[in-house]
């Protein structure tokens, strides 16, 4: 069921470098922004767009932490080297500073940008070559973890969405990088908005789970960043109040079936199956005796319908998914 390693590390290092097609978020203040997606992003200018070349940098990362005597680990290397330049994410920076950007991959990117960060923290602390990579990116880390101050305090509302915008993963993420770089700020006020956002949640409707092009179950990622949130006997009682009737709770056990993997926004289901299994992985270690078999059996369904397809098939599935089936795995 699982690939090796190198056919996720060869998808990465493809789509890394392929420019085009590319779907840009990108405000043009003036004809002077008509340029192409490797001048305006020289570190993340491929994979189709900006968020999915995060990510598929995160996974190089991460098999390169976990595996460093990968067979690509020199070519890993070689572009992590090219990548991560001070210059290069200079022109990053500046491209967030520039009018109409505040909102530029909120928080989707964001929260990618902080979990490669965190990613770069925990390898440098082994690989000696990975600190230049570290410190090369930290400033664009600095500056995503300043808008996540800035915007959190004035959010009064999560969204629930399957899609990019979905508060709870971008928090998760979000949270990882707090953690592993000791942003002691930046932890306090995920905390905060999680519970003032998700505390008080109850009988949540996973029946209405999951929408055409969703690849994260809301309820399900909730679920995983409040067990990150709330101590042992608080997650108890919360999960109590919060879990979907019985009836409902099989429409997240069951992985969903993807009809054209062709369309980008139905090859999210993948995607959502992926998802699926990386949140019940998280939660099982909290959940009641009775969801013990039915979840593990759930995880290793969601994994076989979908993991097949992170590394083969359209483009609009293979330039991101691979990033969620290390998700998954992990």
């Amino acid at each position: 069921m699982t690939l090796p390693a190198s056919a996720y590390a060869r998808i990465a290092l493809d789509n890394i470098d392929r420019e085009y097609p590319n779907k840009l978020d990108h405000v043009m203040n003036s004809a002077v922004d008509v340029r192409s997606p490797r001048d305006l992003h020289p570190v993340f200018f491929g994979s189709y767009d900006w968020h999915s070349a995060v990510h598929m940098h995160w996974l190089l990362v991460r098999l390169l932490h976990r595996q460093p005597d990968l067979p690509e680990a020199a070519e890993i290397t070689a572009l992590l080297d090219r990548q991560f330049t001070s210059a290069h994410v200079a022109t990053e920076i500046a491209y967030l500073h520039q009018p109409s950007r505040t909102t530029f991959e909120r928080t989707y990117g964001w929260a990618w940008l902080l979990k490669l960060q965190a990613e770069l923290i925990d390898i440098a602390r082994t690989q000696p070559r990975a600190v230049a990579w570290r410190d090369a990116l930290q400033p664009l880390a600095d500056a995503f973890a300043d808008r996540y101050l800035q915007f959190l305090p004035l959010a009064q509302f999560p969204i629930r969405a399957g899609t990019h915008a979905n508060s709870a993963f971008g928090l998760l993420l979000a949270l990882d990088y707090a953690d592993t770089a000791g942003q002691a700020a930046l932890r306090d006020r995920i905390i905060r908005s999680a519970r003032d956002w998700y505390g008080n949640d109850q009988d949540y409707p996973a029946g209405y789970e999951p929408g055409g092009d969703d690849f994260l179950s809301g309820g399900l990622v909730e679920a995983a960043l409040m067990q990150r949130v709330l101590d042992a006997d608080e997650l108890v009682g919360w999960w109590q109040r919060f879990h979907p009737t019985a009836e409902a709770l099989q429409c997240w056990l069951k992985p969903v079936a993807v009809s054209d993997r062709s369309d980008p926004k139905m090859a999210h289901l993948d995607g959502l199956n992926l998802s699926r299994a990386w949140c019940w992985t998280l939660l099982r270690p909290h959940l009641p005796v009775s969801l013990q078999a039915p979840v593990a059996l759930a995880i290793e369904r969601h994994l076989a319908a979908s993991l097949p397809h992170a590394a083969g098939g359209d483009y609009v599935g293979t330039h991101w998914l691979a990033s969620f089936a290390a998700l998954a795995l992990s």
